[in-house]
């Protein structure tokens, strides 16, 4: 074949092209066309490649001289023949890179969807947003592995797809907007982060422990063994209605609980109903190297009890106090974390491990969880109160608390053991 196993000699003008092949995968492919571009020593402008269900979609943008590119399409398609896949060219003109280089300098933003299934109905909604936007998707990638077929299975699945957008948001806040009343809409989660330095060098992550960490909320617990389940009760509605604050609630509900026996804190400790996804998010969060802390306006025997299971680093919560006889006096011992001192420990942990704020991520479901949620770099409300899930910028609400590895990139094959 006409200049074949030897480097053609350089006359003419530069040419732009770009080649897209498609068909069936196969090994060796890619390393079998690049060698026909290497052969007449072209310049690689521009790649990329994508396997779906085994069918490649290649591109590749390369630059060559004009004397030369008619040579490289003869072998191009011989090759592409004897592979059995569809090959097309287009010229690009130098206006149109130089164009296609300016974009390089706007902003990036992430945009992960994840649900426990991924419909079109919702892709075509969020790319919508996009659109009205101005913004245009570089890339669709799945962090999620294969779904199952079997729809009975879906309970435990979780699909989630990742979208590199480039461009500045003509609204920033109706984007975010849109995406939330989409999110309750279509039932799915959305998360839009701009794609910055902090968000790939995320380093503390602290949580809410209850409704969070577990699935129940742990004075409720002590207070239906005291026999004071519904006072209690009574109490948090009236607090979450905003009649009273934190502070007076948690006195209050604390004072109900004396003369509890303190054995009762382990056999609820040990019962407690964990939630969905979370040994799986801290054995990825401990192997790549995350702090973690328990920030709770709980107590500390329980987040001690879970720090102890699960490996968490730091755990700040209310101490209540033990008489001599062994029985809760209904009082407590120091200051009340409440949603102040929850956001003064996540700048104080972050001063202590030496990482910018931006670099930390806080979890909740509750009002108290707001200031923590709004001052952290990525603030998540997971399974949480309407008015919290509609101030925080983050949400999850469809699957377990390991989702939170997709918010931050990490694929499915990535956190294999």
């Amino acid at each position: 074949m006409k200049n074949a196993g030897k480097a053609p000699t350089p006359i003419g003008k530069p040419e732009l092209m770009l080649i897209n092949i498609t068909g069936a995968d196969r090994v060796g492919l890619t390393a079998q066309l690049m060698e026909i571009l290497a052969r007449y020593d072209a310049t690689v402008l521009d790649i990329g490649q994508a396997d779906i269900h085994h069918n490649l979609s290649l591109g590749i943008l390369f630059k060559t001289l004009n004397t030369m590119s008619g040579d490289i399409l003869k072998e191009v398609l011989v090759q592409a023949n004897a592979l059995n896949v569809n090959v097309s060219f287009n010229i690009i003109s130098e206006s149109e890179y130089n164009d296609w280089v300016s974009r390089q300098g706007k902003n990036r933003y992430i945009i992960t969807i994840l649900g426990r299934k991924i419909t079109a109905k919702q892709i075509a909604a969020t790319s919508k947003v996009i659109a009205e936007q101005g913004m245009n998707i570089d890339s669709i990638t799945r962090l999620t592995g294969r779904i199952p077929l079997d729809e009975s299975a879906e309970a435990q699945t979780k699909a989630c797809i990742e979208f590199s957008v480039r461009g500045t948001p003509k609204n920033l806040e109706k984007m975010q907007g849109d995406f939330m009343a989409l999110s309750r809409k279509l039932n799915y989660d959305i998360s839009l982060q701009e794609d910055t330095i902090y968000r790939r060098s995320r380093r503390l992550i602290c949580f809410d422990m209850d409704s969070t960490l577990i699935r129940t909320e742990v004075i409720d617990e002590l207070a239906d063994r005291a026999g004071v389940g519904e006072e209690v009760r009574k109490i948090t509605e009236s607090a979450m209605r905003g009649e009273i604050d934190f502070e007076e609630s948690f006195k209050r509900r604390v004072s109900l609980l004396k003369g509890l026996d303190v054995s009762v804190m382990k056999d609820i400790a040990e019962n407690l109903p964990i939630t969905e996804g979370l040994e799986r998010l801290m054995e990825v969060l401990k192997r790549t190297g995350y702090k973690t802390a328990i920030l709770s306006g709980g107590f500390t025997y329980f987040g001690n009890y879970l720090k102890q299971k699960y490996g968490f680093d730091y755990v700040y919560a209310n101490e209540l106090e033990i008489g001599p006889d062994g029985k809760l006096t209904g009082k407590y011992l120091g200051d009340i974390v409440d949603g102040k001192r929850k956001k003064e420990l996540l700048r104080l942990l972050a001063q202590v491990e030496n990482i910018n704020i931006l670099q930390t991520i806080a979890v909740g479901d509750g009002a108290n969880d707001l200031p923590m949620l709004s001052e952290a770099g990525l603030g998540i409300a997971f399974h949480a109160k309407p008015k919290v899930k509609a101030e925080a910028s983050q949400s999850i609400s469809t699957i377990g608390i390991d989702g939170i590895l997709y918010f931050l990139g990490f694929k499915d094959s990535y956190m294999q053991a």
